[in-house]
């Protein structure tokens, strides 16, 4: 308890339950940070906050666009004021459009490369700005194992992702003078309601091992974890970093 005691978070995309947003948040929060949940679903945001303040933690809810740059500017200031200044963003908010390269339309690719790879843009330039005035902090991008090794249906994800991770290495070294770290978190098949809703499965499946070594799927705590440490002091050393949490997809 109290990796993160005292910090001031942000974490997007934190409605979906079971999510990888909602997961970090929770944990986040459980360690002792002061959690601001966004989501462009408000009311889920606020369910996550609820069980966050139900669990004897503290927690804001805000809905929010991620893609709506006055949006960032207006999530900063209320996250500033609620809680005064930022130690930690967690860049989670994503969507998913599976499709094969020629069934793919133009407005398919515009919003996944807008929300996927813009929107952590902007929480980045409008964050490292809020961390330089605290001292520092650390930023977490959520990437994905298809921003490492290409998939089919994943151009425009796998475009936006890889995006992503490049991205988080270059923001590490511009921010290093300030005392900003950046990394990215590469998950692999993990339970999800995303996950859910791209492959069509009720319940979480076995994962033939010619495809993830460890022959199963992964759960938002899995990733949560990951953030958790990146988030902590723990980590102060680590920057421009990429992590895997795949039980061993991209190794073969």
């Amino acid at each position: 308890m109290g990796r993160v005691q005292g910090k001031t978070a942000i974490v997007t995309g934190a409605a979906s339950n079971p999510g990888l947003g909602f997961a970090t948040a929770v944990t986040l929060a459980r360690e002792g940070a002061r959690v601001v949940v966004t989501d462009v679903d408000e009311a889920g945001a606020s369910r996550c906050a609820a069980a966050i303040q139900e669990a004897g933690g503290e927690a804001l809810a805000l809905g929010q666009d991620v893609t709506d740059e006055a949006q960032w500017k207006a999530v900063l200031e209320q996250a500033g004021a609620a809680y005064g200044g930022l130690d930690v963003l967690v860049n989670n908010a994503g969507i998913a459009v599976l499709k094969r390269l020629e069934e793919m339309s133009l407005a398919d690719w515009n919003r996944q490369i807008e929300v996927n790879l813009t929107s952590v843009f902007l929480g980045c330039k409008y964050g490292m700005a809020a961390m330089r005035a605290s001292g520092g902090g650390s930023i977490i991008n959520l990437s994905s194992v298809a921003g490492l090794v290409g998939m089919a249906t994943c151009v425009a994800y796998g475009a936006a992702k890889g995006g992503v991770r490049i991205m988080s290495k270059s923001i590490a070294v511009e921010g290093a003078a300030d005392n900003i770290r950046c990394n990215s978190v590469h998950p692999g098949v993990i339970w999800t309601n995303m996950q859910a809703q791209a492959t069509g499965l009720d319940e979480p499946q076995a994962v033939p091992p010619e495809r993830v070594p460890m022959g199963r799927m992964g759960e938002p705590q899995d990733i949560a974890n990951c953030v958790l440490y990146l988030a902590s002091d723990e980590s102060n050393y680590v920057s421009g970093a990429e992590f895997t949490v795949d039980a061993g997809m991209t190794t073969q």
